[in-house]
């Protein structure tokens, strides 16, 4: 009877996994379809986490502009790798006209995120290209949005951009309502795979 019962149990939990292998997979294709922003704070005193945030204001100003033209996450990545050395002035130069002298450094990076909900929008948990910016440190909380397509508009979400990059199937996965537990199981499917590779 308990063996019943265990391959009972197994089954189940296995039915409700391969139940999410589609929605896993729509996640997963968004995260190859947008580059991310990541900005790592000096530290979690009041003022460093207001810097990380004047940096991002300056970062976004440039890559708004940078991006404006771009066709796809891959001209933005190769635009961005190419201007690294310009990112990394304008954050620089924030930081002094602030007042302090940390060092900051800008690189495009592979970073694993959590899924992370902005106003409407929810991204799903994953492995993204992302531009990282460090402040100092870097020990402080972190702050991160979508780059490619542009989700990093103010307080907002720039859902017109999103819609016009990604295919109909990731963008109905981003905006659906009520998917919480979905993007809970397809993080935990993540860190599990994350975990053997």
């Amino acid at each position: 009877m308990k063996l019943l019962f265990k391959s009972l149990c197994v089954s189940v939990v296995l039915a409700v996994l391969f139940s999410f292998m589609p929605f896993e997979a729509n996640c997963e294709s968004i995260s190859q379809d947008v580059f991310r922003l990541h900005i790592l704070a000096n530290s979690d005193s009041e003022a460093d986490q207001s810097l990380k945030i004047k940096v991002r204001d300056q970062i976004l100003k440039y890559t708004n502009a940078l991006y404006s033209t771009a066709g796809s996450k891959d001209e933005a990545i190769l635009r961005t790798a190419g201007d690294l050395q310009k990112i990394a002035n304008i954050a620089k130069e924030t930081v002094c006209a602030q007042g302090y002298d940390y060092a900051v450094q800008a690189e495009v990076t592979e970073d694993y995120f959590d899924t992370r909900t902005y106003d409407t929008v929810t991204m799903p948990s994953g492995t993204y290209k992302a531009l990282r910016v460090t402040i100092g440190e870097g020990k402080g909380h972190n702050w991160w949005c979508v780059m490619y397509p542009s989700l990093c508009v103010g307080a907002g979400t720039n859902l017109e951009a999103l819609e016009e990059n990604l295919d109909a199937q990731e963008y109905s996965v981003l905006t659906q309502e009520d998917c919480q537990f979905k993007f809970k199981i397809v993080e935990y499917l993540e860190k599990i795979k994350s975990f053997f590779l």
